[in-house]
């Protein structure tokens, strides 16, 4: 059973110029950040520009993933439509997968019993441990403590949850629930700004858009923070936190994709609707990397 914890790269899906999958760059980013130490790999996610991938491209990205990758992956199938969800997991499940991370259904807005639903399906098509992903400010509705627990003790395959609510008194009410409960469930922070705190509360890592471009770093931090190291991982995080900043300069992952390319990663273009980093943003970004001796 994959044991939920350390850093976790949700990995950039690099473009060719004619705007196809760049295998062989997929294939580099994955040996950069095992080189650095990470404890799996997230394709397909947010940061992987999964929401303009075509279904093909989606199972090609963690088909390559998952057969270069020497680590766990956990592929990122979420939708807010059911069926393409579930198709997404049974088919990351054959490939070898090691999890699957789920978002919560967007546009759709479902209430609770739609929630369970939809959770409950995709457990039962495929046996793969889950990993739910709260990210209101994404999908417009925020999973309270309350439905994440009951989803994790009625749907048995439930076994942690990526947490980018910014609520951090959710956050302690989700490991407080689930430990009275006695389920075996994780959380782990969806937000590179809040993975300190999350885990003061009892996270156990982070899912990260800056370990994309600094792994070894956020690897150093959190393996500081699991061991009891907190003035070490403090620092680290103090060292870390204007690149926390640049990377949200515009809409993730377009500052990442563009900071990649500056340290001369496979990135390749965003795809529209999203548009390239503005000149005075890069500008920006540059200063931060060359400040922190990476390019």
């Amino acid at each position: 059973m994959l044991k939920i914890e350390g850093v976790y790269p949700a990995l950039i899906t690099p473009f060719t110029e004619d705007d196809e999958i760049d295998a062989e760059g997929l294939k580099r980013l994955v040996e950069y950040v095992e080189e650095g130490g990470v404890a799996g790999i997230v394709p397909c996610g947010t940061t992987g520009e999964s929401a303009t991938l075509s279904h093909e491209e989606h199972k090609r990205v963690i088909d390559i993933v998952v057969s270069n990758a020497k680590v766990p992956v956990i592929a990122g199938t979420g939708s807010n439509n059911t069926r393409e969800a579930v198709d997404l997991t049974r088919h990351a499940a054959d490939a070898g997968a090691d999890a699957c991370l789920l978002i919560t259904p967007y546009y759709n807005k479902p209430n609770v019993r739609g929630l369970k639903e939809h959770f409950r399906a995709i457990g039962n098509a495929a046996e793969i441990p889950l990993i739910l992903y709260n990210i209101p400010s994404r999908t417009g509705l925020n999973m309270s403590a309350e439905t994440i627990v009951e989803i994790a003790t009625e749907v048995e395959s439930v076994k942690g949850v990526k947490e980018a609510s910014g609520n951090l008194k959710q956050v302690g009410a989700i490991i407080k629930l689930a430990k009275e409960r006695d389920l075996d469930f994780t959380v782990i922070a969806g937000d590179d700004f809040l993975t300190l705190p999350i885990m003061s509360l009892g996270g156990k890592g982070v899912i990260s858009v800056v370990a994309n471009i600094a792994p070894r770093e956020m690897t150093e931090m959190v393996r500081a923070m699991l061991g009891g190291e907190i003035e070490r991982a403090r620092r680290i995080n103090l060292r870390l936190f204007p690149l926390f900043e640049a990377m949200f300069l515009e809409t993730n992952p377009i500052p990442v994709k563009c900071a990649a390319r500056l340290m001369g990663l496979p990135a390749g273009h965003v795809r529209p609707p999203l548009g390239e980093l503005s000149e005075e943003n890069e500008h920006k970004l540059k200063h931060v990397l060359h400040d922190l001796d990476m390019i």
